[in-house]
């Protein structure tokens, strides 16, 4: 694990594009491209977020990586990935972070994403942000297939 001396989340940005198809071919089985990334930038319903970490001699690199696309409404989140070296320092507890507030601001109140059931360190993070598992999608995942756990933060009924 490296040990990183700051940590900057900001919106992506053209350049990021490569580092972060590498990140993804390191995270996933089936990873998107610098092409898919790319067009992601265009869309006015896409927020995507990068974690950038800076090392001891002042060199930054782009380690992690996390999406949300806004889908009738809701903050459907997607692609949440940090390269291994750099995993349990926060950096996802971070990024989520990131994109609830950003959706908040955009007056987003619920929040929705899928993660591999066997994925057990995602789904702390996840709950830790206030996710709750609502049911389980068969078959979801592919290479190996996997069910996905589908979690959600819902609005808050201010009856209760």
């Amino acid at each position: 694990m490296n040990k990183i001396q700051s940590l900057k989340i900001r919106r992506m940005e053209v350049s990021d594009i490569a580092p972060l198809a590498n990140i993804e071919k390191q995270c996933f089985s089936r990873p998107w491209s610098a092409r898919e990334f790319g067009h992601l930038i265009e869309k006015t319903d896409a927020y995507y977020l990068i974690a950038e970490v800076t090392d001891d001699h002042g060199a930054r690199k782009v380690v992690g990586t996390a999406g949300m696309r806004i889908v009738c409404g809701e903050g459907d989140i997607d692609n949440v990935a940090v390269l291994p070296e750099f995993r349990n320092q926060g950096i996802a507890s971070a990024l989520i972070e990131g994109l609830l507030n950003a959706g908040r601001e955009k007056g987003i109140e619920e929040f929705t994403l899928e993660v591999r059931v066997s994925n057990a360190s995602a789904i702390r993070v996840y709950e830790k942000a206030g996710f709750v598992s609502e049911g389980i999608r068969p078959g979801f995942y592919e290479d190996p297939k996997e069910d996905a756990n589908i979690m959600w933060i819902r609005k808050k009924d201010p009856a209760n």
